[in-house]
């Protein structure tokens, strides 16, 4: 009898030839490097109704796959970095070829917004999808150019006082260290006050959730001396706090549990927000965060 082996653990970059799914793959070369394990990139043709009548139609639509694959084969090895590329065309829609792939993926990476979406800065349907399916973590990336060097910017990462916030702090860190940027480690709070306009009532509450995160900050910042970490407390959600400083981010790292904050972040007000940004963001899988 056959079995059915599942595909060793790589990271899995969505490529449709669009400028956003090349920074995607430059992105994730440090990803799939950093852990010693290949860099895949994924085409899925869309099944249509004429494809399975029509060969003239199939082999167009094969040829466009392996034209945008080779786009971005040729971008990730211009970049000169020690990394294994696997290359995988297959017959699905996009949004069900990357769930299908999460599932032994260490890593699911895309572009904000794809071919088929003219405004570049929002987030599309696949990415949407997939921050809310995926089995493993999710990496939405943003940019204004194809270059996929990374700017100086910070990593932000929210926590609260949720146990399973663990995996989302070490994966901040993580990220930190890889990317040689700042950590900000961020708690947003919500005011139990009437009048959300109290600038004292405000100030005094950030002053006590910081002093908090600080306490719990202790053991990383004695484990890491060498990576700069701050605790920052901000009174709404993480979207507030970005519209103040999304110039000087470059990744927020969130958990897949936060349905509220990843809904905001991908969504209409997170992309009006975050819109021409290189600000992307690191949603950590339900599974991590148990």
């Amino acid at each position: 009898m056959r079995e059915n082996h599942s595909p060793p653990p790589a990271v899995v970059v969505g490529v449709d030839g669009s400028k956003a799914a090349i920074r995607a793959a430059l992105w994730a070369v440090d990803e799939a490097a950093s852990r010693d394990i290949p860099l895949r990139l994924v085409y899925a043709i869309e099944p249509g109704e004429t494809s399975e009548t029509d060969p003239e139609d199939a082999a167009r639509k094969l040829a466009t796959a392996e034209i945008s694959v080779r786009y971005a084969l040729t971008a990730v090895e211009a970049a000169g970095k020690p990394v294994k590329i696997e290359v995988e065309i297959v017959q699905a829609s996009p949004t069900g070829a990357l769930i299908h792939a999460s599932r032994s993926a260490a890593m699911i990476v895309v572009g904000s917004v794809g071919l088929r979406h003219f405004a570049d800065g929002r987030v599309g349907s696949t990415a949407a999808s997939l921050a809310a399916s995926a089995h493993c973590p999710v990496a939405i990336i943003r940019g204004r150019d194809d270059t996929g060097s990374s700017h100086a910017g910070w990593i932000v990462v929210e926590v609260d006082q949720s146990a399973e916030n663990a995996a989302v702090m070490q994966r901040g860190v993580e990220e930190a260290l890889l990317r040689h940027a700042p950590l900000r480690v961020l708690t947003a709070w919500q005011s139990k006050f009437t009048d959300i306009h109290d600038g004292h009532a405000v100030a005094d509450g950030n002053r006590q959730a910081r002093a908090q995160l600080n306490r719990r900050l202790a053991r990383w910042t004695r484990q890491y001396p060498d990576l700069d970490i701050e605790s920052v407390a901000v009174h709404g959600t993480v979207l507030n706090y970005l519209a103040g400083n999304v110039k000087s981010v470059q990744l927020v790292v969130v958990s897949a549990r936060d349905t509220g904050d990843v809904g905001e972040l991908v969504g209409p007000t997170g992309n009006a927000v975050l819109h021409d940004t290189d600000c992307s963001l690191l949603i950590v899988d339900r599974q991590s965060c148990l």
